[in-house]
């Protein structure tokens, strides 16, 4: 029996300091090229309500509930999601915005886990096209990085924002040139 005990002693010791090891923060990035200039790719980052149109996590769950809260858009908008266990629950504030360059985001999640990320979008002009950058970064507390170790966070959320940005590529390129004077 105390052989066990030892062993699994052993086992767990281990674990913690392959756990510990890991880095106490991460970063996940995407980047996408879109034929359209800033001023209207800018605006469906933005306007939360525009989001709709392009969000990855919407089709993960259709039922999803969203309530908006404060102005349309720039600092201070935000919307709160609760949905099913793929995208759980939380909320995301705008916490600052320079037009057609940045939107940085305060991202809350509550379900299925607790944690506080910064998102954010960066619009780099690149001739008549934009580079849009989605990144996200946060820091680990141990059951973070104990679940890092289990599933590829940045693949797995790295993977979200490729379906995002091709689909924001798709909506902002469909945009009218008209839109952009607004």
């Amino acid at each position: 029996m105390i052989p066990i005990i030892l062993a699994l002693a052993f086992i767990a010791l281990i674990l913690a300091v392959v756990v510990l090891g890991q880095s106490d923060d991460f970063t996940v990035s995407r980047k996408a090229t879109i034929a359209a200039p800033p001023e209207l790719v800018f605006p469906h980052v933005n306007e939360l309500r525009n989001w709709e149109a392009w969000n990855p996590w919407g089709s993960l769950d259709p039922n999803c509930k969203m309530t908006y809260s404060g102005p349309a858009s720039g600092v201070g908008a935000s919307y709160s999601w609760s949905g099913n266990n793929k995208i759980g629950a939380g909320h995301n504030t705008i916490t600052e915005s320079t037009p057609n360059s940045l939107v940085r985001f305060r991202l809350e999640f509550l379900k299925p886990m607790t944690a506080t990320n910064t998102a954010e979008f960066t619009f780099l002009p690149d001739g008549p096209n934009t580079i849009v950058t989605w990144t996200m970064r946060g820091e680990r507390n141990f059951p973070g990085k104990l679940f890092g170790l289990l599933m590829n966070c940045d693949k797995m959320c790295g993977d979200q924002f490729e379906k995002g940005l091709a689909k924001l590529k798709s909506v902002a390129e469909a945009t009218p040139a008209s839109m952009a004077a607004r």
